[in-house]
């Protein structure tokens, strides 16, 4: 069901996009060592709360947040990372983890680490730990409308 309806989100604005699929995956680095994708090419997806907003951090796989400089660079006064729970029941139609960095299907503002802004392409969770989906990166940046800021570091 994940997959579906975001491959017919996809469909009806007419992106090309390849999914791979691949053995269950329940770490970002481990997913792109089963999707055969480098690290710093997938993209993984983190909720956080910002001043107590549900948030959506896109960065690639082998980075973290910095949280010192996403509330400065956000103007936020209080980040925090969301747990499980809290976030669990926005994404109903998702495995835990796995959610697709598509805030504006859910309502959520969505911050990507400007290192990936500078990629041709974007890889990511499709809803599944067993699905990716690869597509343009200006493709999703027309879609999803994040805010490019530089939120992470390298780990």
């Amino acid at each position: 069901m994940p997959l579906k309806k975001l491959k017919d989100y996809l469909d009806s604005n007419n992106i090309k996009y390849v999914v791979i699929s691949h053995s269950p995956a329940y770490t970002a680095m481990r997913t792109a060592q089963h999707a055969h994708i480098p690290g710093i090419e997938l993209a993984k997806t983190v909720m956080v709360k910002i001043d107590g907003s549900m948030t959506m951090i896109v960065l690639p796989s082998s980075y973290k947040i910095d949280f010192e400089l996403l509330k400065k660079l956000s103007g936020a006064k209080k980040i925090e990372l969301a747990s499980e729970q809290e976030f669990k029941t926005v994404f109903p139609y998702c495995e835990v983890g796995a959610m697709p960095p598509f805030g504006n299907l859910y309502n959520l503002e969505v911050y990507v680490a400007e290192s990936l802004s500078h990629d041709k392409e974007i890889a990511f969770a499709a809803g599944l730990h067993s699905e990716v989906i690869k597509m343009d990166y200006n493709d999703f940046k027309r879609l999803v409308n994040p805010k490019v800021i530089k939120v992470s570091v390298h780990v």
